[in-house]
């Protein structure tokens, strides 16, 4: 009897080794199962993640508007005397209607050298004898740093004496020649060789009316100023005639 009972018990014993290797083995299956289940959920999730931030980088940057172009820098614009005249006096008459012009000058500035006639800067003074004020309007269309601002630009209102001769009124219809016509005639009378010699010698102009001879003048100014000039020459601004070199 006790040999029997041991021999079943040993047969027994295989058994549930055997039994609980396959019951461990199938455990590891699952958590295996579970673990690479986990992995591949993330690795997805991941995916997706990516997949959206780049789908909102794109929506943003198509969002965004476009950056526009800075805008080119205008050219300077020159013109000649008679054409400025006309700028400034539209703005003199709305000032005063009695306003007449007594003056009208060119600037020197970067912009150019006047041996064209034409300034991207051009001043013109006004008087209105009825209420004894003077008024200066500058026109410009000058890039140069420090120039006026583009267009009419009105000055600071002064007093004005009628009997004061540097400042005598004229009437507009006496300037009938322009400031490229009156270059013309001052080559003619020395300012070509000026030129000749120095070639970048920038030519002004100054327009104003001589109260001993009463005939409106332009005074072609070679050099950058008139203390300084070179040669200046008188030119009838109604004719066009040369009349004398000053200098």
């Amino acid at each position: 009897m006790r040999t029997a009972s041991l021999s079943h018990t040993d047969s027994t014993v295989p058994m549930a080794a055997s039994g609980m290797a396959f019951l461990h083995n199938r455990r590891s299956r699952n958590h295996r199962a579970a673990l690479l289940g986990t992995m591949y959920a993330w690795f997805f999730a991941v995916l997706i993640l990516f997949f959206l931030s780049l789908l909102t980088a794109c929506s943003s940057e198509s969002s965004k508007p476009a950056e526009s172009a800075k805008p080119a820098v205008k050219p300077p614009e020159l013109i000649t005397g008679r054409s400025a005249f006309q700028k400034v006096y539209v703005a003199a008459r709305g000032w005063q209607q009695d306003a007449k012009p007594y003056r009208l000058e060119a600037t020197v500035t970067s912009d150019g050298n006047g041996q064209d006639g034409k300034w991207a800067v051009w001043r013109g003074s006004f008087a209105s004898p009825a209420q004894r004020s003077a008024k200066s309007f500058t026109w410009s269309g000058s890039a140069a740093e420090g120039a006026p601002e583009r267009g009419v630009n009105p000055g600071i209102e002064d007093s004005y004496s009628p009997s004061n001769s540097s400042t005598q009124v004229f009437d507009m219809a006496f300037l009938k020649v322009d400031s490229d016509q009156a270059f013309a005639t001052a080559q003619k009378h020395g300012g070509d060789k000026i030129l000749e010699k120095d070639s970048g010698t920038p030519v002004f102009y100054v327009c104003d009316w001589n109260h001993n001879t009463n005939e409106l003048i332009w005074h072609v100014i070679y050099g950058s100023s008139r203390d300084n000039a070179k040669l200046t020459v008188s030119v009838n601004a109604s004719t066009g005639d040369f009349i004398r070199v000053e200098k």
